[in-house]
């Protein structure tokens, strides 16, 4: 959801998160992927302004406009 809601292929969000393409898809895809991959990822999102919540099992996120 927030690589969507900032515009971003999923090519860019592997660049900017320092990964591989396929991490990106196997994460988007809900299948296992290292921690530090996922932590990248979370990095390079948040890093471009997406916040996360979290909360009765649901998760959700905003990005700036």
């Amino acid at each position: 959801m927030a690589r969507c809601g900032l515009g971003w292929k999923s090519q860019e969000l592997a660049d900017r998160a320092g990964v591989s393409y396929p991490s990106v898809h196997r994460f988007e895809a809900g299948q296992t992927v290292a921690a530090d991959t996922r932590d990248k990822l979370v990095k390079a999102l948040a890093d471009a302004g997406a916040t996360f919540t979290a909360g009765k099992g649901r998760v959700g996120v905003s990005v700036p406009e």
